[in-house]
């Protein structure tokens, strides 16, 4: 087995860089650290998350075979105000509901129309610590 900090990046084609960054940052409060003229990249709320924008507007919003990625909630009771959040920004809510009692999601598009799961799943490391 190969030792990792796990999965620490994802690149998006998207149609404009600045709409991306803008509802990124507010949605999820990333910081870009890179730009040129083609892209973006953004430190994301992980302590390792980098979200890389790629000016490709013929290929935004394809899913290609990945159906969605998630931000997992560090509580529960944080579900409504994500997907405000989200749709403050400029995103739109697909669904939402339970895995189980206590255990809430929600899908969520962006601008380009990226589906981005919002979920919470009680682990011991996050109910002893809140991470």
């Amino acid at each position: 087995m190969i030792k990792t900090l796990g999965l620490t990046h994802l690149s998006l084609a998207v149609g404009d860089l600045d709409r991306s960054l803008a509802f990124y940052s507010q949605a999820f409060g990333v910081r870009e650290y890179y730009r040129d003229a083609d892209s973006v990249q953004v430190l994301g709320p992980g302590a390792h998350d980098v979200i890389a924008f790629e000016l490709d507007p013929l290929r935004a919003g394809e899913r290609a075979g990945i159906d969605h990625f998630g931000f997992r909630l560090v509580r529960p009771d944080d579900i409504d105000a994500a997907v405000n959040e989200v749709v403050r920004a400029g995103g739109k809510l697909i669904r939402r509901g339970e895995f189980a009692p206590g255990c809430p999601f929600a899908y969520v598009s962006d601008p380009d129309g990226y589906q981005i799961e919002l979920w919470f799943e009680a682990t011991p490391a996050v109910e002893q610590d809140g991470r």
